[in-house]
């Protein structure tokens, strides 16, 4: 396999310049252009990537349908139909672990555990959930689909920057105050890289993997942070009650400034469960790398810092 095609699923052109569209039409847009490539037989893998990660809303009604989920998936099932009839050898499509179940006994969660449409939390995950009931679709009528779910990406090149990056730069910038009693499964974006490559290479059509490491708790990637700064950890626990007031009047604000809010409602919801994984799966059939989370949060903590996002001077 010597082609690895990289599109994220709502562009209508692959490559650089693609820019992001909610409309259907980008999407057969883009089949006509795929099916006109002259892709040569079992040479292309496809990658479906996520479209950018926000849990803020543009507005108040977004995250009271699933209007933009079920287009999404839509537009997955346009493109997957495109890239099976251009021959591609492997798609790999890009969910997120938070389609995928947590056991209510508090054990992590894998590729198996029970979970449906009520159980996600924003448009986000429901599209994710819903497009995932797509690509499983499109893979038992013989497209040859595998599916993987990272977990919460940490390291270098997150210019955005995404949900955990913006942590790990609030962090830096002093303004954690408190944290939240959860957790969450780290990796570092390295190796959820190396993860796309091997699943093309070695995954099940079919199939999903977790692509992920340590599961740890808010407050000891604080610490690790600390550890690795000198900036000190939150010394006290936000209560539930708290933190989903102040996110839901940060909300009705960012409504008037149209502004992202700096805690996003949905955040909050979601803290409310440990998103506690497994990645045994993907670490046994595709040899997924496992570098610290330690490696990880050091990683970015330079990039950012390289890169001009910390504004306060660190001790």
């Amino acid at each position: 396999m010597s082609t690895l095609i990289h599109v994220h699923e709502e562009s209508a052109m692959p490559g650089p310049n693609s820019r992001v569209g909610t409309d259907a039409s980008l999407a057969r847009l883009f089949r006509l252009h795929l099916m006109s490539r002259r892709v040569p037989a079992a040479v292309a893998a496809l990658v479906l990537c996520a479209p950018l990660l926000q849990w803020a809303v543009r507005s108040a009604l977004s995250q009271r349908n699933l209007a933009g989920a079920t287009t999404s998936a839509e537009q997955l099932s346009l493109l997957l139909e495109a890239a099976t009839a251009a021959g591609a050898e492997r798609i790999v499509y890009t969910s997120t672990v938070g389609a995928v179940g947590i056991p209510k006994d508090g054990t992590p969660g894998d590729e198996t555990t029970p979970v449906t449409l009520a159980d996600m939390v924003g448009a986000y995950k429901a599209s994710k959930f819903l497009a995932e009931r797509v690509a499983e679709e499109w893979a038992a009528r013989g497209a040859p689909v595998v599916i993987v779910n990272p977990s919460a990406p940490i390291g270098p090149w997150d210019v955005k920057p995404t949900p955990t990056g913006q942590m790990v730069v609030d962090f830096l910038d002093g303004k954690m105050i408190g944290s939240v009693d959860t957790g969450l499964n780290v990796v570092h974006v390295c190796d959820v890289a190396r993860g796309h490559v091997l699943a093309a290479q070695k995954g099940r059509v079919g199939e999903r993997y977790i692509l992920g490491h340590r599961n740890l708790s808010l407050l000891e990637i604080f610490r690790m942070l600390s550890a690795l700064t000198g900036v000190p950890a939150p010394r006290f626990r936000v209560p539930y009650a708290v933190a989903w007031m102040a996110a839901a009047t940060m909300e009705a604000a960012a409504l008037v400034t149209r502004r992202a809010p700096r805690v996003p409602l949905t955040a909050v919801r979601m803290a409310r469960k440990t998103m506690f994984f497994s990645a045994d799966k993907a670490i046994r059939e595709l040899g997924l790398p496992q570098t610290p989370p330690e490696t990880a949060l050091a990683d970015a903590v330079a990039w950012f810092t390289d890169h001009g996002y910390i504004k306060s001077r660190r001790p």
